[in-house]
């Protein structure tokens, strides 16, 4: 399954004659993606359009690699966008490549490479029938299981078709498995130590000879595909390994890594993350989708980047960037409930719906002092103190410099102001009144002038008074629904 869909009308079915007569003529996959490849860099368009973070470390690698014909594996921890890689290596094929039809395993006309397919030419010559493919079904994928077997992968014999009167040494008995069956393509096995070692020696073939084996069957088969697998480091120790002849065959190892510069952290927050579709058309439910400010955006990113960093966190298991993802939309998603709850019509993202997140992903963090109590909150606290220290660093490099004195001067007579994650951003700002420089605050918010709202205002003097409170110029008491701020 990819993401490259079909962007025109394929070409009308033809014959081998007319294939010919247009001139067409067969090409290996590695050298039509080296091609297009190469198309891509000479006109300065991106070789893997949506890779965010890697495009200075693991791109580069990634495309000597292919321009040197190598199949290769990626080695990274969980959640550093292997999966995703890999499927977009699938934009590189051409838009379109004929095919036999019928053909079980995508044979270009010109390239016949099966009994049966030899067979339909001798039979039909230059009318034999072509069709065409997208370069969406010429990807297949298979997650690494223990219970994998040599013929999902390879193939087996088919006992129905030995039963309808073919002799066993027949190599039309076969039944192919995914790697052959994504001939012509782009093949890519996902946590390969997981693959019993056994059934890893099956594939030692197609990485070297570019054949097949099928229980001890003369069959050749000079499968046409590029190779890619993924593996998470931590897998070599825990569940199994990549036996050696298998890493010596593929050509490149390329390891993974989490974003290096929290800008690229956010840009794939805001690539990934799914917050546009959760509030419902106004007119419906009486809401739009939310807005998340950039603010709270960016805080979920060094909220990320600091429990990746945590002395407290298994650094082999890694924090994938799942977690980050899970964070925001848990956070977009706590906007539109109070929207629903307090009748908002524009759900926007306010700072107290951030401790939501904890809850959320905690399962997707791994403590390296897990203790055995199921009801330790040891680990809770941990994520607790790290998202305030994400939101103190957010707000000194977003509000740094920035006068807040005429919004402090608020709280010198007494008063106090309430929030929680149930008080609509109107009924907070009630509280406050005419709030002095209001529109610089917005301004280093990134809200655009003339596009305030009370919802957007009430979000960013409440990151205002989380960042007073922090930097200890505020008091503040919660129970967790309820947030009061006072001097």
């Amino acid at each position: 399954m990819t993401d490259v869909a079909p962007a025109q009308t394929p070409p009308a079915p033809t014959t081998l004659g007319e294939l010919r007569a247009n001139g067409a003529a067969f090409r290996p996959v590695k050298a039509e993606i080296r091609a297009n490849l190469l198309a891509r860099l000479g006109a300065g368009e991106p070789s893997l359009p949506g890779i965010v973070g890697f495009e200075d470390t693991v791109v580069p690698e990634v495309e000597r690699a292919l321009i040197a014909g190598h199949d290769l594996v990626l080695l990274g921890e969980r959640g550093q966008g292997k999966t995703r890689l890999i499927r977009t290596l699938v934009g590189l094929l051409d838009e379109w490549t004929p095919v036999m039809a019928g053909s079980e395993l995508n044979e270009h006309p010109l390239n016949p490479i099966s009994v049966w397919a030899h067979r339909q030419i001798a039979e039909h010559g230059d009318d034999t029938p072509v069709g065409w493919l997208h370069r969406s079904e010429r990807f297949g994928e298979k997650l690494a299981t223990p219970d994998t077997s040599v013929g999902d992968l390879i193939g087996d014999v088919d006992p129905i078709k030995v039963a309808e009167g073919r002799t066993l040494g027949d190599p039309e008995t076969v039944h192919y498995g995914l790697v052959p069956r994504t001939n012509r393509g782009i093949f890519s096995v996902n946590e390969l130590p997981d693959l019993a070692e056994r059934i890893q020696v099956a594939l030692l073939n197609v990485l070297e000879e570019r054949d097949i084996q099928i229980r001890g069957y003369r069959v050749r088969l000079p499968l046409d595909l590029l190779l890619v697998a993924s593996a998470n480091p931590e897998d070599y120790t825990n569940r199994g390994r990549i036996i050696t002849p298998l890493k010596d065959r593929f050509g490149a190892e390329v390891r993974t890594h989490y974003p290096l510069e929290l800008a690229d952290e956010i840009r794939l927050l805001q690539q990934e993350a799914q917050t546009s579709g959760l509030g419902a058309p106004r007119g419906h439910d009486g809401f739009d989708a939310p807005v998340v400010p950039q603010h709270l955006v960016e805080i979920v990113a060094r909220f990320t980047r600091l429990v990746r960093e945590s002395s407290h966190v298994d650094q082999r298991s890694g924090v994938s960037a799942r977690f980050a993802i899970a964070g925001l939309e848990t956070v977009a998603a706590s906007a539109v409930r109070r929207a629903a709850i307090a009748g908002e019509t524009r759900p926007v993202a306010r700072v107290v719906d951030l401790p939501g997140t904890v809850p959320a992903s905690r399962g997707k963090v791994e403590f390296a002092d897990a203790g055995t109590d199921p009801d330790d909150d040891r680990e809770t606290e941990v994520l607790e103190h790290l998202l305030r220290q994400a939101t103190a660093q957010t707000f000194r490099a977003r509000c740094g410099g920035l006068d807040l004195t005429g919004l402090q001067e608020h709280f010198t007579g007494g008063e106090t102001v309430e929030s929680g994650e149930l008080v609509p951003g109107a009924a907070l700002l009630g509280q406050l009144g005419t709030i002095p420089r209001l529109a610089e605050l917005l301004g280093r918010l990134g809200v655009p002038e003339g596009e305030e709202s009370a919802e957007q205002a009430a979000a960013a003097v409440e990151f205002a008074l989380e960042g007073l409170y922090l930097t200890r110029r505020l008091a503040k008491d919660t129970d967790g629904t309820r947030t009061v701020y006072g001097a």
